[in-house]
């Protein structure tokens, strides 16, 4: 392409190139230091006359405006320090990336993608606004989700954020989420009725293996997670004790081996795999075997009634309603870091107190009958 001709104007420093159209392009030229710089103002067809490009010069020299090329040096800065974001997206891979063995992992990535990923993706957690997170709630609650879906979204939200804070990755969340308030005293139970169609299901269930997963969490109190970590090496026969390894609270934990859970256990089908209830590859389970949704189905109970989460429950209720257990020793054997969370059966034990406590009612009836009866002669003038 032939070199342009420069047609010089009136103005120093300014001058334009005519276009095989007609039209004009104006340039202006000056130093900044020792560095001469060129470039393009604009067409006559689009208002640029020598005048205003002489004006844009003058800018340019005393600093008031920027160069194109500093103008593209600096959007491209702005572009990559853009892309270097530590947004939550970037915040939450990093997040799991750092913590492989991390419980609940399945959970937070569901959570993530579920509630969080298209609102708060491509945010930092110190762009986050308190009307964002009040949006994020009236979104969920449109959806009929429950107080308790909604809090573990959010403390999704916090996890990340803390991190990021917490490893100096950038800055966290800048006031503290408000979660909703839920209602932990909730307990879940089965009537007598349920309890003996349970186990007559159990006794028909061909899959052996969900049959018996189901008889120890109603046997022994132990935790979803915690049945679908359990190894036959966590099983002590000689001093009747499971371990329950790496639990919600974080400590090894030690149970009883009761007898009716070591009968399920004794008879319970090995199939090579170092776990009690493995999956179908003989790894550990990772979900609910299908066999419980027909169990829970067959034996008619409750459609709200989380099966083994559930039987935890009648577990302790079972044995806090038989004024048997105190609640120290019942937190024990659910492995309940704290007593707050094993207060939820107090009524219960109390309840078992109180029908003791009845018990010289009964006994003294008949004693009382008789106090009264000669009480009543004595006025009579009969004794």
């Amino acid at each position: 392409m032939p070199k342009q001709l420069r047609n010089t104007t009136r103005h120093s420093g300014v001058y334009f190139v005519l276009l095989d159209n007609g039209d004009q392009t104006f340039f202006i030229r000056y130093r900044k230091g020792r560095i001469l710089i060129e470039e393009k103002a604009g067409r006559k067809s689009q208002g640029w006359t020598a005048a205003k490009a002489n004006r844009l010069r003058t800018e340019r020299l005393a600093g008031k405006s920027e160069s194109n090329n500093v103008k593209r040096s600096n959007e491209r800065a702005e572009k990559e320090s853009f892309a270097e974001r530590w947004t939550f997206q970037k915040l939450f891979d990093e997040y799991l990336a750092s913590r492989p063995d991390l419980k609940g992992r399945a959970n937070d990535v569901r959570r993530f993608k579920t509630y969080l990923e298209k609102k708060f993706a491509g945010k930092t957690p110190e762009e986050v606004t308190l009307f964002d997170i009040n949006e994020l709630k009236k979104e969920l609650g449109k959806k009929k989700l429950k107080p308790a879906t909604i809090r573990h979204a959010l403390e999704v939200l916090n996890r990340i954020s803390n991190f990021a804070a917490k490893n100096g990755l950038c800055p966290g969340i800048s006031f503290v989420v408000e979660m909703p308030k839920v209602n932990n005293i909730k307990t879940e139970d089965l009537s007598p009725e349920e309890l003996n169609r349970l186990l007559k299901v159990l006794n028909n269930e061909h899959d052996l293996q969900a049959a018996n997963l189901v008889r120890l969490a109603l046997f022994t109190g132990m935790r979803r997670g915690e049945l679908f970590n359990l190894k036959w090496d966590d099983i002590n026969s000689r001093r009747k004790t499971i371990t329950i390894k790496d639990p919600k609270g974080g400590v090894d934990q030690i149970i009883p081996l009761n007898g009716i859970a070591e009968k399920v256990l004794k008879n319970h089908p090995e199939t090579g795999s170092e776990f009690v209830f493995p999956a179908q590859n003989g790894g550990r389970l990772k979900k609910s075997p299908p066999s419980l949704n027909r169990i829970k189905a067959n034996a008619q109970l409750p459609e709200d009634f989380r099966i083994l989460h559930g039987l935890r429950h009648v577990y302790a209720s079972t044995l806090a309603s038989s004024g048997k257990v105190d609640l120290y020793t019942l937190q024990k054997l659910l492995t309940h870091k704290t007593p707050s969370m094993t207060q939820r059966y107090a009524h219960l034990r109390n309840e078992a107190l109180m029908d003791a406590s009845n018990v010289i009612s009964e006994i003294t009836k008949s004693e009382t009958e008789i106090i009264q009866l000669a009480e009543h002669k004595k006025t009579k003038g009969e004794l």
